[in-house]
């Protein structure tokens, strides 16, 4: 392939690894998920217990599917984002970011599709008037769904009927059907109806992309599995806008990137794999799209979604707004509409999908020479929502002056807590259980003697110790601070 459209990683130079997954998910597509080492119900607990992940509106009974990140949940999704756009902006010229409204023009999900086609099939129990999606729902099955009643096996479930997934609300002050509008369900149709004008003011050149992070909205009918389906998420969102002809050899581009993020943070292989749609379950939009899906304790399941959209978004808001979303390449002298590849992923999805991955319990050492066991998550450090935790031995006061200096030292580098409520030991393992790579210990002879620290691993146990002079490019070599 000469085309300078053309990505540089083209299909026959994927990784052998890579091609022999893609091979693998065709054959076992309905492959199920088998035993997990780690429960929804553990995960669960930890992050309630740890304050990362808790139920909205807890005091008043909660509301179902909401949920609030706490402080270590907060950082823990910056961190995920900002890893995305690091991979997506940062280290590349060739995509840019916008953060459009959360509110559009309603003729924007007409011309998607999304006010006719964005449903679910809904159906309710005659028995004890509970509403499920139908395609979930199975008569005496527990395990599928949610039922006030006891006995599963009395429910008795009415015909489908196609439900839509968007939230309506009104602008202005009055409710009239001239004010309505949507919350937006994701946030791809933005990236489409501000493509010429950000094509024209970046000056881009197609192959580009534009990428946006924000929140979306679905009215889900049986929202479940922790965070995994929530009714108000975030997304990361790629619009890649390429020439007709190209758009194959850029989605297998796509492909190999997305998956590459995932084991480059930290997914361990076998609890990740490539699932190519097939036919029958393409959107109307779609040309080919495969899932990186990822093993959880309930089943394989869409971590991100990665598209050939052709240039089904471009034309439709075309020919429904009446404004020209073509592109011309002048060194071509050729006007067409792109085609778009687009990497879809959910932060919370995959905040939850690296919360499991790194669940971990063993034996671990005691002073005393036996063992005990200890939970920890082995989070890459470029997502730990703590990277160093200081751990002044007692608050005596001789030593309280030096571990705030320290960690002062550190907190412009990296995300510094300072810890000294408890035994050293108990600390240990409280920021093993969020997932904290490194602890510093600062203790008598620290003041009285070398000036030195004692800086444990997470994940080996080991201890070293460190000057503080040294300490900033100890972290720096061990974490790439620098």
């Amino acid at each position: 392939m000469t085309d300078s459209t053309q990505p540089s990683l083209l299909p026959e130079d994927l990784p052998p690894e890579f091609e022999a997954d893609l091979h693998e998910v065709e054959a076992d597509a309905d492959d199920t998920a088998g035993t997990h080492d780690t429960t929804m119900e553990t995960i669960v607990e930890l992050c309630k217990r740890r304050g990362i992940i808790f139920q909205s509106s807890e005091i008043y009974g909660g509301l179902r599917g909401a949920w609030d990140f706490g402080p270590l949940g907060a950082a823990l999704k910056d961190n995920v984002k900002q890893a995305w756009k690091r991979s997506m902006l940062q280290l590349r010229d060739d995509v840019v970011q916008i953060d459009a409204s959360i509110l559009m023009h309603p003729k924007v999900w007409e011309a998607s599709g999304h006010v006719q086609g964005f449903t679910d099939p809904l159906t309710e129990c005659r028995t004890c008037n509970a509403r499920f999606r139908a395609d979930q729902a199975v008569q005496g099955d527990a395990s599928t769904y949610e039922c006030p009643r006891s006995d599963y096996s009395l429910c008795d479930f009415g015909p489908a009927r196609q439900f839509n997934l968007m939230f309506q609300t009104h602008v202005g002050p009055t409710q009239e059907s001239g004010s309505e509008v949507w919350l937006r369900p994701e946030t791809a149709q933005a990236m489409f109806v501000d493509f010429a004008h950000v094509q024209l003011t970046s000056r881009q050149k197609v192959p580009f992309g534009i990428a946006q992070v924000g929140k979306s909205f679905r009215n889900e009918i049986t929202p479940r599995n922790f965070i995994f389906r929530v009714r108000e998420f975030e997304q990361m969102e790629m619009e890649f806008f390429v020439r007709p002809g190209a758009d194959e050899a850029w989605h297998d581009y796509w492909i190999a990137q997305r998956w590459n993020w995932y084991l480059d943070l930290g997914l361990r292989r076998e609890n990740v794999r490539i699932r190519p749609h097939a036919a029958d379950e393409l959107s109307h939009y779609a040309k080919h799209t495969v899932d990186v899906e990822y093993r959880f304790p309930f089943a394989w399941s869409e971590l991100e979604g990665i598209a050939n959209r052709t240039d089904f978004d471009l034309t439709a808001h075309g020919q429904a707004s009446g404004k020209d979303l073509s592109y011309y390449d002048q060194a071509r002298d050729e006007r067409f509409v792109p085609y778009v590849v687009e990497p879809a992923a959910g932060v919370d999805r995959t905040a939850l999908a690296f919360l499991v991955d790194a669940y971990r319990v063993e034996d671990a050492p005691t002073a005393s020479g036996g063992t005990e066991r200890r939970t920890l998550l082995k989070l890459d450090h470029r997502l730990a929502p703590i990277t160093v935790a200081v751990l002044p031995l007692s608050r005596n006061d001789k030593l309280v002056p030096t571990a705030k200096h320290v960690a002062d030292l550190l907190r412009g580098r990296c995300t510094v807590q300072y810890d000294d409520a408890g035994s050293i030991g108990k600390r240990y393992r409280r920021q093993d259980e969020v997932g904290t790579p490194f602890c510093v210990t600062v203790d008598f002879d620290t003041v009285e003697d070398d000036q030195a620290v004692t800086v444990r691993d997470r994940d080996t146990m080991t201890q070293e110790r460190v000057s503080i002079d040294r300490l900033p490019a100890y972290l720096d070599e061990r974490l790439d601070l620098g």
